[in-house]
């Protein structure tokens, strides 16, 4: 049973009844709920301060500082939950990939995968390979109390995408070439990181996290009939092998609008939307039964405080007809983000939407 489930007979845990796990649920909420991805990082002048000199894998694998740069912008925001600091390359690197995360690139890749040999690089994540992550959350949980704490890990397409092509990419020509030429090295490709990354929120469930996100940061790159031939199996495989841990599975892509159907359809309880579709229209594409999670562009955060409003107004009117809502940026936080701009964000939200 997980710390966040609430059987019947039991009393629920500190987190269970909070605003971010109701809307997850779909339930009424005292208001809307409100966290931000990539709120703990660059744009938070104390993160700069804890992470100098210190690179990104590293500081990924200190429990204490994974703890401190977590806490950050709760404290600081009052968001209604945290989301874990690390980076979905982590569980690659905890198997033995060689790869770096470089400055001003992003994740570097020394021995591409590129053919069925190469597979033998990708062996079982077990518990083991990361408890690192175990004691993080463990002092996490103790601090954060009432706050959920979000878990996270990268979805198979997008890892898939870093192994294939070396590093990011702009066009995926060599992952699409894979996926089109040897579908078969493709779908064992797929289906190998996706017993990784299950296995690496299963991790971050037993350790206390309240909900867990599939980032697919470059699947907005397929149509949907790639999606649901090459992608969809795997995403699926993912949600299902943790569909009994009883936390609730946010799924989000960037560029996904002709996707989101299919990204509910492969499991996920809240479905993240991008700014790019309005969130009544992503509802219509997503079906009923999950909740929405989004969708302020990160962009507008510096257009000034009236500005921020207005689309912040426009959001809320969109979802006010959703059986649950969490509010969110339609992708990342920009590093260079006026903090203040994110605290008035979320006083304005909560502000708004009290019951």
């Amino acid at each position: 049973m997980s710390a966040n489930q609430s059987p019947a007979g039991k009393q629920p845990t500190a987190t269970y009844d909070s605003a971010f796990l109701k809307a997850c649920r779909r339930e009424p909420v005292p208001h809307t709920p409100v966290w931000f991805m990539r709120q703990a990082g660059r744009s938070l002048p104390e993160y700069l301060k804890v992470r100098e000199g210190i690179p990104m894998l590293e500081s990924c694998m200190r429990p204490e500082l994974v703890t401190e740069i977590t806490l950050q912008p709760v404290r600081r925001h009052g968001v209604d939950a945290a989301i874990f600091f690390s980076d979905i390359v982590v569980p690659l690197k905890a198997i033995g990939i060689d790869l770096d995360i470089k400055p001003g690139v992003g994740p570097v890749i020394a021995n591409p995968i590129r053919t069925r040999a190469d597979l033998a690089q990708l062996r079982d994540l077990t518990p083991e390979d990361v408890t690192y992550v175990t004691e993080a959350f463990g002092l996490l949980t103790r601090e954060l109390g009432a706050t959920p704490l979000i878990g996270f890990a990268g979805a198979p397409f997008t890892l898939a995408s870093y192994l294939v092509e070396g590093g990011p990419s702009r066009n995926h020509e060599h992952t699409k070439a894979l996926m089109y030429s040897d579908p078969q090295l493709w779908a064992d490709l797929l289906d190998r990181l996706a017993g990784i990354t299950a296995a690496f929120l299963q991790v971050q469930i037993d350790a206390g996290a309240s909900a867990v996100q599939l980032f697919d940061s470059w699947v907005g790159a397929l149509s949907p009939a790639d999606y649901r031939r090459s992608v969809l199996p795997a995403s699926r495989k993912v949600f299902e092998a943790v569909a009994g841990s009883g936390v609730p599975r946010i799924h989000f892509g960037v560029g996904t609008g002709e996707l989101l159907g299919l990204l509910g359809e492969a499991g996920a309880d809240v479905v993240g939307v991008d700014w790019r579709v309005p969130l009544d229209e992503a509802a219509r594409r997503v079906g009923p039964g999950k909740a929405l999670q989004g969708n302020l562009d990160p962009a507008v955060l510096f257009a000034g405080r009236e500005a921020v409003e207005t689309k912040t107004r426009e959001i809320l009117d969109a979802a006010a007809g959703l059986e649950g809502h969490v509010f969110n940026l339609g992708h990342g936080v920009l590093p260079a983000t006026d903090p203040d701009a994110l605290t008035r964000l979320v006083e304005y939200v909560h502000t708004q939407t009290a019951r």
